[in-house]
């Protein structure tokens, strides 16, 4: 029976017709294919660069305007993620209100990220506020404890970073004031959870004696033209403030009246919070604005612990010379020489030239920076950039600018420049305490280096020699005459002046002053002072009635700095042959523009040959046109410098 079953079976088989036939193997395959599709995984990978790689693991509402990966997990933790894109405020208050009272850093970093998250969004600042409260909870928990999650954590530093953004938005001004400007007030303010009651350190609030205002918060600016920028990380958010316009210094300060009234100030902001993780199930969270200046403070105390402060000095510095006034001076001051008279500084500001960066500090060795011709302190500031950001220098030096009306004749800036650095230091130590200041180094680019070495030079009667044929003692002048030509014809060594820089100085005058063409053109052109004209007057009427021809001739067209610095003028050979003695160590570093030997090179304004002096401790050259101050191999050499009379001063020390 089977067997004949089995050929019933065959036979119905042998039945079917040939598309029967010709369609099995395709419902064969589609079978085993569904069978396939249902044991495929639906996890996979894919193969990516490192840079998009790191920003998958770096994300962050901060650096990419998406959650990072941690707050994320929180979210789907809770079963949130998808209610977090509609309804983020009711997420924010179901995370809020299941917080523990310790542990909890998983949750808590969430919402410090996911808080900042919802106030980009939306601007409210009561967010950003949360935000902060939120990150300084997990920072400084309090009562012994400490942050469960590791340095190794990414969330780690992000948690410094969402704290600082925080802080900088929630006090952000609301009002028609500057971008980015923050309005640091005491007050109650709004959380979504409670309130924030916030008191204010008045002590941060004033710097160098002058109140500070108009706090502009620098990470939100981009800084172009200075080489690197400087931003130390650490807690706080990093500004740029002012110094109050038209305020005179509310108290004593030394040296008050030497800071530049545009002077841009890197502080931090820092909301420290009392008993933060325990009062956030309360509502109520109290709170202290404290500012501190970067110049004076580096680390704060928080938990009985020091923390570093977030800095950002270079932006600061940056925003300072951001369409600074000083550019436009530079061509004025060489020109009309009117500098002091114009009105661009205020009148409670020092009139002699010296401005300080910073307060004076004493214990610190005076960098006294001089500019060169049509040009002003603004050009060192790259110089000035990477010396200050070298804990090394800015530990032990202070850096002072002279500015000056450039088209005068060197000996007139001169004499200026001495008179003022001698104020100066008298105006600080009027008793002679700090040794540190009679330890100066003074640095001149181009013909600011000719003034330079006028602070260092025994010139004896030579220059006055050169104009007048009689002594200088028995000529009949009034005291203000005979003051201005003592300091602009008679030099000796300053004696706080211990070390000396020169840079792209025409030491043998400059190449193009030696046209008489563009020597008659700036004499045309440059017109002279008040100060110097009545000076001149008196000396024509001297010549006039002593006979004395030398004087008569050069007053028939005074002589500007051009003139000063053609190497066929005679006052230009004489300072030329007075060497800086050896008591004071000059260096000269020296650009020369091309590939050809050094001797017979030049940096387009002035010669090597011209730069050049016997008596130089060391001479460096770099290859680069006249304006080096600037160039990275000048920069590190000045450093070197500075060392090296660092540690020669630290030698004499007792």
């Amino acid at each position: 029976m089977l067997e004949i079953q089995r050929q019933k079976d065959y036979g119905q088989i042998a039945e079917l017709s040939v598309q029967q036939r010709c369609f099995m193997p395709i419902m064969v395959f589609a079978s085993i294919a569904l069978m396939l599709s249902g044991c495929a995984t639906p996890i996979s990978v894919d193969h990516v660069d490192i840079q998009t790689a790191y920003g998958i693991q770096t994300a962050s509402a901060i650096s990419s305007g998406e959650l990072s990966n941690a707050s994320s997990i929180v979210l789907r933790q809770h079963g949130l993620l998808d209610l977090f894109e509609t309804e983020p405020a009711i997420v924010l208050a179901e995370l809020h209100k299941g917080l523990k009272p310790v542990g909890d850093d998983d949750q808590l970093f969430a919402l410090a990220e996911l808080s900042l998250f919802h106030a980009q969004r939306t601007n409210d600042r009561a967010y950003y506020l949360a935000s902060a409260v939120y990150a300084w909870s997990l920072l400084y928990p309090e009562n012994g404890t400490s942050m469960q999650i590791p340095p190794t954590d990414p969330r780690f530093r992000l948690t410094y970073d969402i704290y600082n953004q925080a802080v900088a938005q929630g006090l952000a001004a609301t009002d028609n004031a500057e971008e980015d400007e923050v309005r640091l007030k005491a007050g109650t303010y709004k959380l979504p959870f409670g309130t924030l009651h916030l008191s204010l350190d008045q002590s941060g609030m004033s710097w160098g004696g002058y109140p500070l205002e108009h706090f502009i918060a620098t990470t939100a600016l981009e800084v172009d033209g200075l080489r690197n920028r400087y931003h130390k990380s650490g807690i706080g958010a990093p500004l740029a403030a002012s110094l109050a316009k038209g305020a005179t210094a509310q108290k004593k300060v030394v040296g008050s009246d030497r800071l530049g009234e545009h002077t841009k100030v890197p502080v931090t902001a820092l909301l420290r919070f009392a008993n933060a993780r325990a009062s956030l199930s309360k509502g109520k969270i109290q709170g202290r604005i404290e500012v501190y200046a970067a110049d004076a403070t580096s680390t704060v105390t928080i938990d009985g612990q020091k923390q570093p402060i977030e800095s950002d000095p270079t932006a600061a510095l940056a925003y300072q010379l951001n369409d600074s006034q000083l550019y436009a001076m530079e061509l004025v001051g060489f020109l009309k020489g009117s500098i002091f008279t114009s009105g661009a500084f205020s009148k409670d500001r020092a009139q002699d030239g010296i401005f300080t960066m910073r307060p004076y500090q004493a214990g610190k060795i005076p960098l006294v920076l001089v500019h060169g011709t049509a040009s002003s302190p603004a050009r060192w500031a790259e110089l000035v950039n990477e010396l200050n950001s070298d804990s090394k220098i800015s530990d032990h030096y202070q850096i002072w600018l002279f500015i000056y009306d450039s088209g005068r004749g060197i000996g007139y800036s001169a004499g200026r420049l001495r008179k003022a650095l001698t104020n100066t230091v008298h105006e600080f130590d009027p008793e002679g305490k700090d040794p540190a200041l009679q330890n100066m180094i003074v640095m001149g680019h181009s013909q600011g280096g000719l003034l330079t070495k006028l602070t260092a030079i025994d010139s004896g009667t030579k220059f006055w020699d050169m104009i007048s044929d009689k002594p200088f003692d028995q000529m009949k002048l009034s005291p203000e005459a005979r003051e201005l030509i003592q300091q602009t014809a008679f030099y000796k060594p300053l004696p706080f002046v211990k070390r000396v820089v020169f840079i792209s100085t025409p030491q043998h005058g400059a190449m193009l002053a030696a046209s008489q063409l563009v020597t008659g053109l700036a004499s045309a052109l440059v017109s002279l002072p008040a100060t110097v004209l009545n000076t001149t007057a008196l000396l024509a009427q001297v010549a006039t009635s002593s006979g004395d021809e030398k004087i008569a001739a050069m007053l028939k067209r005074p002589m500007t700095s051009i003139d000063l610095m053609n190497p066929n003028n005679p006052i230009v050979q004489t300072l030329a042959s007075i060497p800086v003695p050896k008591s004071i160590p000059a260096h000269s570093i020296i650009a020369v523009d091309g590939d050809g030997p050094k001797e017979e090179g030049d940096d387009g304004v002035v010669a090597y040959k011209s730069a050049h002096i016997d008596e130089a401790v060391s001479e460096f050259i770099v290859n680069w046109t006249h304006s080096c101050q600037g160039q990275p191999e000048v920069i590190e050499e000045v450093k070197r410098i500075l060392f090296e009379h660092l540690a020669a001063s630290e030698t004499k020390k007792p």
